[in-house]
């Protein structure tokens, strides 16, 4: 009995698939998908494209092939005096390596009864063996501080944090040797100077690498010249000059001090860039405020961002108004094939002495050319304002 239930109950079963495989057949669909309970008029979509990931995804996890180096003033008896003194009229050794290289950041905090230390102490640096050096700026220029006096604040290159402690983050590459030193060209020494220079060795360099280069200089105070009669300053002649520099390469910015010698607003001056020979400005602009990506004088407010700044102000707009500046070209340094002349106004079309110090910083191919001779130190310390 249970044998022929089975026979009919298989019976049965065969039946109703071939009434499905019938309506399927009727409907166009295959036996073997109505059997399954498939749809074949269903749309697949076709598969998205492969899309490349962003660099910046894996940027910091990339493995490095470099090595990581510091030289620092940390005390070679194993104690915690981490400090070198610097005598008056003495230089102290910062790095000395041979071989390839990039120096990443420069870390310093300085201890010294000597007021105007951070004009009277000189940053110097050679590359690749070099004859002259390709950094020559007073310390506190180099990292903003061009009146000899500390402040906080913060940009992309430099940065002086509490208390005192000055960095900097250009990349300075070498090939065959790098050399550092500071020198105490004034009268008084300096107690501790702490020190750290990161750097990272490597077998070569890479083709088409400028070497780092920052020039100082100053005009106290910058002279008022007959142009400013006529009102017009159409080729800069009488400007005030941040940089000359010959062969390959791109500026990167500056850092500007000023203090003014009468009353009003100082800042009317035009930035004008002559690059390849060009007579007249390549590159003009509409006022010194505008040249650090500010407006309307500032309005009397201090401000210090990540490519520009006036992180310090004192009395602006008087006898006697002190500023700190900054602009860095991180976004598109100003390339030049032949030559580079960096110039600003002082005041409309020069018409106003009030003085200037300044720092330039670019890189390029060497030899570069001459430094105009650093200034004295009485001449670099800046002075009570001369009515002018």
């Amino acid at each position: 009995m249970s044998s022929i239930n089975s026979n009919e109950n298989v019976s049965a079963r065969r039946k109703l698939l071939g009434g499905m495989v019938s309506a399927a057949a009727l409907l166009g669909v295959s036996a073997a998908g109505a059997a399954a309970g498939a749809t074949t008029n269903a749309v697949t979509p076709p598969a998205a494209p492969e899309q490349a990931a962003p660099e910046e995804l894996f940027e910091l996890a990339r493995l490095r092939s470099y090595k990581a180096r510091r030289s620092s003033s940390w005390d070679r008896t194993g104690g915690n005096d981490d400090w070198v003194r610097v005598e008056a009229g003495k230089t102290a050794t910062l790095l000395d390596v041979t071989g390839a290289g990039v120096i990443t950041h420069l870390w310093f905090t300085i201890n010294s009864p000597d007021p105007m230390h951070l004009k009277n102490l000189v940053l110097r640096a050679w590359w690749d063996g070099e004859k002259t050096p390709s950094i020559e700026v007073p310390i506190g220029d180099f990292f903003g501080l061009g009146l000899g006096e500390y402040f906080t604040y913060q940009s992309a290159l430099v940065a002086v944090a509490p208390m005192k402690a000055l960095n900097a983050y250009f990349k300075m590459p070498f090939s065959s040797a790098a050399r550092l030193t500071l020198s105490n060209e004034g009268p008084i020494r300096t107690d501790s100077l702490y020190f750290a220079i990161d750097y990272v060795t490597l077998r070569k360099l890479p083709a088409n690498l400028g070497r780092f280069h920052a020039q100082y200089r100053q005009a106290a105070p910058c002279v008022a010249t007959p142009s400013a009669i006529n009102g017009k300053n159409l080729n800069g002649a009488h400007n005030y000059v941040f940089l000359e520099a010959a062969g390959k390469g791109h500026f990167v910015g500056v850092t500007q001090a000023v203090v003014q010698n009468k009353d009003g607003w100082f800042g009317e001056g035009d930035d004008m860039m002559f690059i390849d020979g060009d007579p007249l400005p390549t590159i003009n602009g509409t006022g010194t405020e505008d040249y650090y990506n500010g407006a309307w004088d500032f309005y009397g407010q201090p401000f210090g961002f990540q490519h520009n700044g006036a992180p310090y102000m004192v009395t602006p707009e008087k006898l006697g108004g002190r500023y700190c500046l900054y602009r860095w070209h991180t976004e598109s340094p100003i390339a030049f094939e032949k030559s580079i002349r960096v110039t600003i106004e002082h005041g409309a079309d020069n018409d106003r002495s009030d003085d200037f110090y300044s720092a330039a910083f670019w890189y390029q191919t060497e030899p570069h050319a001459a430094f105009p001779a650093l200034p004295s130190v009485e001449a670099r310390k800046p002075k009570a304002p001369s009515k002018s």
